[in-house]
């Protein structure tokens, strides 16, 4: 069986990184990526592919045909890296750095070249190759839906045989460059939104009892929310609110008609995620009774726990360990309180996610900006790497479909 080799990948790194900085220059937002979409498909040029753009966005479900795909029972493995960009201003003094008041502060830069690199060096040994290789590239992760809006519009049935398996992997800025880190189950939380609006009377400042104070009863909600999670939830299974928006009132003197607190909420299972759903807007609502006052409750559950496929995750970390050593490799104790709408495909596909470290070389990760900060600097000198671990993976789960080990 002939699969892509480390010295193949090294030969792609200087087109990779070019990628990566091109990229880089020119971050777009959410789901319309037009300019990164189209270096993408300059990048896969002349290559033998099946290319189908997105309908409602800018992403790109390229579909790679196995030379030994068997003539019946074939199956495919599904490969991601996300393209999109944050609202961010810049300001790591890289030579490339952004030109506009965007950045790809999250990495994403670094995804989608590694997942051209994959899809070249799986092109070059297509012949050989026993399935089909979905890659998706996609728009609108950092809250958009991206995934979401991909699987509506087929991504997984792009081959027209079963995705038995999915994977992708994230960069971590303040994790050492190469090295790997993942879990099984839960690998990143779940992401739910609360908006409270509490409603009260307003009146003269200095007549409070005259009035209805929903900043007085917003201020019990923030500390008897903590109060009321750490007294109902497992902390085995925990949850973690932040009240980052807490907005009321127009002057010192005035007691307002109401006041509004935005509230996210991380949940790391499926049923600690319903749960909170179903049970935190009552008791804000009940806390703001207890005050007099009435409150108004929107809870939506963003995006589900990245969840791992145990087998696929011990399939993930091996093939990391023979290509990269044991020291790269990393079994994670716990998992991370970000979140990620690979969540999407993993509730429907057996697969796993992980993150790779991309400090700049010679310095200490701990000293490190992590992602989403404007002095985010990620390296590319593990591209290749990275472009030869997908691969792999995607060259030896197919393998593993037809041989049965």
């Amino acid at each position: 069986m002939t699969l892509p080799t480390p010295e193949e990948a090294r030969t792609l790194l200087p087109e990779l990184q070019e990628l990566r900085r091109a990229i880089h220059r020119e971050p777009e937002l959410g789901l319309d990526l037009p300019r990164t979409q189209q270096k993408v498909l300059d990048a896969l040029a002349g290559l033998d592919l099946e290319i189908i753009p997105g309908k409602a966005l800018t992403s790109l479900t390229v579909v790679l045909r196995g030379g030994k795909r068997p003539a019946e029972g074939a199956k495919a493995v599904l490969l991601r890296g996300d393209m999109d960009a944050l609202p961010v201003k810049e300001a790591t003094g890289f030579e490339f750095s952004s030109e506009n008041d965007n950045m790809h502060a999250c990495g994403h830069d670094l995804h989608t070249a590694g997942l051209v690199g994959a899809v070249k060096l799986l092109h070059g040994v297509r012949d050989e190759l026993p399935g089909d290789v979905v890659f998706m590239f996609q728009p609108g992760e950092e809250g958009q839906n991206g995934a979401g809006t991909m699987i509506e519009e087929g991504v997984l049935e792009a081959a027209g045989v079963p995705v038995v398996a999915a994977y992708g992997v994230h960069v971590s800025g303040d994790n050492e460059l190469g090295h790997l880190f993942t879990r099984p189950g839960t690998w990143m939380s779940a992401a739910s939104m609360m908006r409270v609006t509490v409603k009260g009377k307003g009146g003269h400042g200095s007549r409070p009892h005259t009035g209805k104070d929903p900043i007085h009863a917003g201020a019990a909600m923030v500390t008897g929310l903590q109060e009321y999670i750490t007294r109902r939830f497992d902390l085995f299974d925990p949850v973690v609110a932040t009240v980052g928006k807490f907005h009321g009132g127009t002057a010192v003197n005035i007691i307002p008609d109401f006041a509004v607190l935005d509230i996210t909420v991380r949940t790391f299972s499926n049923g600690t995620t319903e749960r909170v759903a179903n049970e935190l807007p009552e008791f804000m609502k009940n806390m703001a009774r207890t005050y007099g006052l009435e409150a108004d409750v929107e809870f939506t559950v963003g995006l589900p726990a990245t969840i791992n496929d145990e087998a696929e995750t011990e399939y993930f970390l091996d093939t990391h360990r023979t290509l990269f050593g044991e020291e790269r490799t990393h079994l994670a104790p716990n998992p991370k309180s970000g979140s990620e709408d690979f969540s999407r495909i993993l509730a429907r596909v057996p697969g796993t996610y992980g993150h790779i470290g991309v400090t700049m070389p010679g310095l200490d990760p701990a000293e490190q900006d992590s992602n989403h900060s404007p002095r985010a600097k990620h390296s590319d000198e593990a591209l290749s790497d990275q472009a030869l671990f997908l691969a792999t993976l995607a060259h030896g789960r197919l393998a593993k479909e037809v041989t049965g080990r």
